[in-house]
């Protein structure tokens, strides 16, 4: 970890760091970072410093549902279940229609709060230009029902309704993401087996 000076910008780290807010960690990215995380910054052309606090605790709690259920989140199923969007800053936000997904984002500030992580995989470091992705349309609600093991809509409904209890530090722990039990009961939840990485 390296500590940014006064005059240093977030969205210019140094060569061979990347840029995390401190609200991030709020949002449960861990390190090393889940390669369904790394798969989607790559695949969108983008970094994790251009990623608000919602979203980012969004892609999170999806990243660790579905490792949960034993797979890997990606682009495509991401797309469907919502979009990424960028400002005229390039910051990225999500929206949803077909999904009712609630978030609460207590980050102040939040430009201010950051320090900088050397990269060790293979992440972009400056910010880029979100890339347009077409809507994975071969992938249905039944596709997901299927892959998340769920029984029906509702079900999916409620999962990702209360999504945000994905990012809390003992699902973080249950499923590999993180090492430290935030909570005394993290240690009763059963740790998910490792989901196998594909070398894309």
């Amino acid at each position: 970890m390296k500590v940014p000076a006064r005059s240093d910008r977030a969205c210019f780290p140094p060569p061979g760091y990347v840029t995390v807010y401190e609200f991030s960690l709020r949002a449960g990215l861990r390190f090393p970072p889940a390669f369904g995380l790394i798969d989607i910054l790559t695949i969108y052309g983008v970094c994790l410093s251009q990623f608000f606090y919602r979203v980012m605790s969004i892609v999170m709690g999806l990243i660790v549902l579905f490792i949960d259920r034993g797979v890997v989140l990606s682009s495509e199923c991401l797309s469907r279940m919502g979009r990424l969007f960028s400002d005229a800053q390039r910051r990225i936000s999500f929206r949803s229609k077909w999904l009712d997904i609630r978030t609460r984002d207590p980050s102040k500030g939040w430009i201010s709060n950051f320090f900088y992580v050397q990269n060790d995989w293979g992440l972009q470091e400056k910010w880029g230009k979100l890339k347009e992705l077409p809507i994975a349309l071969h992938i249905g609600a039944e596709d997901l029902l299927r892959i998340l093991k769920l029984p029906d809509l509702d079900a999916l409904h409620y999962e990702v309704y209360y999504l945000s209890r994905y990012i809390y530090e003992e699902y973080l722990f249950k499923v590999g993401l993180s090492t430290q039990a935030g909570r005394s009961h993290a240690q009763m939840l059963k740790k998910s087996a490792r989901v196998p990485e594909v070398v894309p």
